[in-house]
C-alpha cells in the first residue's frame, strides 16, 4: 500500500480496534448512538469506562461516529 492510499485520521484505528475488542466498526457506531451523551468526552469516558477500552480507540470510534452525524 503506498502513502497515498493509506487510510488516514480516526478510521486507521479500525482495523486493530476490531481485533483487540472482536467486534466490528458497525458494532460500536450502534453502541454510540445508544449512548444517549452527545458530547465528546462524555462518550469516550462512556467506552472507556463500560467496555473497557483504550482512550486512543474510544477517542477514535467518537470522533468518527460525531462526524458522521
Amino acid at each position: 500500500m503506498s502513502d497515498e492510499e493509506k487510510v488516514k485520521g480516526p478510521a486507521s484505528y479500525f482495523p486493530s480496534i476490531e481485533k483487540k475488542y472482536g467486534q466490528p466498526i458497525a458494532h460500536w457506531m450502534d453502541v454510540l448512538a445508544k449512548a444517549g451523551p452527545t458530547k465528546h468526552s462524555e462518550l469516550v469516558n462512556y467506552l472507556k469506562t463500560n467496555h473497557g477500552m483504550g482512550h486512543g480507540h474510544a477517542n477514535a470510534l467518537v470522533a468518527w461516529f460525531l462526524a458522521k452525524k
